[in-house]
């Protein structure tokens, strides 16, 4: 068994001794050839033949290259290496641009990502939102409008007639009412929904409860409030909590709070009671007339087909002709969230062209070091030139040199930059907490592959033209004139 081992070990050690003997004879062929001299190798001929005569060894030119190249490659990266390790700080500061200008990049564009997924989660559901609103006053034609009615609402609920419209919530509206809390009295927009009007009106409750079915059948005096109501009736320091369950007297009527939501910046000083209620104690039921119908597609993708099949409906129920005798509105939020993510784009672009400059700002420092590293080191470029140096062998190391710097300025500045953002996706909900009447939260950076991947291949890219000039202007150096250089 031991004599077996050895004999295994005794032949891994020829064949390496084989495979470096080869090699050897690669690298001499590949600088034969490379030098316009090639040596071809020696071998003695078959038996049988005349002593002295000798054959060329076959060679194969494509393994020859590929030694040659690689061997060159080798020798390039150990002259920068070499070279960047000479001058340490001077290399650490030129590629504290590089650094900054790719985690600028990646930080940046993940914030943009951060803000679209944040505005897109916020307003997606009005992307299926439509509005029916009636006309006020007379049509184009002249023709008296008529108002949007509970009839109107049950065509639109034939699926059959509409099959693309997924919910509607109507809604009745009284745009000055008088409420009385307390010994306080406060003028505010009543509005008469229907149970699903919350989820469709993008809001939420802070305090108290929303309706429930029971409430909506048996048309209870229940209210639920906006927090401008609150403030004006209790005061701005007062707990939303604290108000569930008082009196609030609407108009000639008194309901109790049961319920206080969120602030959206244009309804809150509203109160909201269940639709019957509303038509049996405040506003009337004047032959089923409703304000507003909000209508939701099934889909991003149905959406104007909904608005056609609805513009189909209340034509026919209202004797419409032609498009002038319209006496509603049909809108939605397309055009508006269109304007909104243009603007988000154009916002992205803005801070992505910040970042770019200063990768430009990197690079320009990496160019105007790779110079002075010229200038210092001329007399040695006539040296190599000297004793037989191509041009490409110049351009070949100074070329490593630059973007061997950039590439480790990317490098750094993509760990900087993944780091940054993982750092922040952490700790921005801590320091700045979303609002607690709003159920959006906090923009944080969105962190993505193609974006670092770009970051870096950039930062290469700025390495081969900002050390392009420099090497092109050593390999062009006269070796006399470069010798002479004090």
């Amino acid at each position: 068994m031991k004599a077996a081992h050895l004999d295994r070990l005794a032949g891994r050690r020829a064949t390496k001794q084989l495979h470096k003997a080869e090699e050897e004879t690669l690298r001499r062929q590949a600088a034969a050839v490379l030098a316009g001299t090639p040596i071809p190798g020696l071998v003695e001929d078959a038996p049988g033949r005349k002593r002295g005569r000798r054959v060329a060894m076959p060679i194969d030119p494509h393994e020859v290259i590929r030694v040659a190249w690689l061997g060159q490659m080798q020798e390039a990266l150990y002259a920068a290496l070499h070279s960047l390790s000479s001058n340490r700080l001077r290399s650490v500061l030129t590629t504290v641009g590089i650094i900054a200008g790719v985690a600028s990049v990646i930080v940046l564009v993940a914030m943009g990502d951060g803000m679209t997924k944040g505005f897109n989660d916020q307003w997606s559901r009005f992307a299926t939102q439509i509005t029916i609103t009636p006309i006020t006053g007379p049509v184009a034609t002249g023709k008296a409008p008529q108002h949007l009615t509970d009839n109107d609402l049950r065509a639109l609920q034939d699926h059959q007639l509409a099959p693309d419209i997924a919910t509607l919530s109507p809604a009745v509206a009284s745009h000055s009412v008088t409420l009385t809390g307390g010994d306080k009295k406060a003028g505010a927009e009543l509005f008469g929904i229907e149970q699903n009007y919350l989820e469709l009106a993008n809001r939420h409750m802070v305090a108290g409860n929303w309706f429930t079915s029971e409430q909506m059948n048996t048309n209870a005096r229940e209210a639920v409030i906006g927090p401008q109501v609150v403030n004006a009736l209790w005061g701005s320091d007062t707990d939303p909590n604290s108000v569930i369950g008082q009196p609030l007297r609407v108009g000639h009527s008194t309901f109790q709070v049961q319920g206080v939501v969120n602030s959206d910046g244009q309804n809150d000083n509203v109160v909201m009671v269940p639709l019957g209620a509303a038509r049996a104690y405040v506003v009337g039921n004047n032959a089923g007339k409703l304000d507003v119908i909000i209508v939701k597609s099934s889909s991003t993708a149905t959406l104007k087909q909904a608005e056609a099949q609805i513009y189909e409906i209340l034509n026919a129920q209202h004797h419409v002709r032609v498009d002038t005798d319209r006496d509603y509105n049909v809108t939605d939020f397309t055009s508006i969230l269109q304007q909104q993510m243009q603007s988000i784009r154009f916002m992205s672009m803005f801070i992505l062209a910040v970042a770019a400059i200063s990768l430009f700002v990197g690079g320009v420092g990496v160019a105007n070091i790779m110079l002075v590293a010229v200038t210092e080191r001329t007399r040695e470029i006539g040296i190599r030139k000297a004793i037989g140096a191509p041009r490409r062998a110049i351009m070949r190391q100074f070329l490593s040199e630059a973007v061997m710097l950039t590439a480790l300025g990317g490098l750094v500045g993509s760990v900087f930059g993944v780091g940054l953002c993982l750092v922040g996706a952490a700790v921005i909900p801590k320091l700045w907490p979303p609002d607690p009447s709003s159920l959006t939260p906090t923009p944080v950076p969105l962190l993505s592959g193609p974006p670092v991947l770009i970051a870096f291949a950039v930062s290469l890219v700025i390495g081969l033209l900002a050390g392009g000039y420099p090497a092109y202007r050593a390999a062009r150096l006269r070796p006399i004139e470069a010798l002479r250089f004090e």
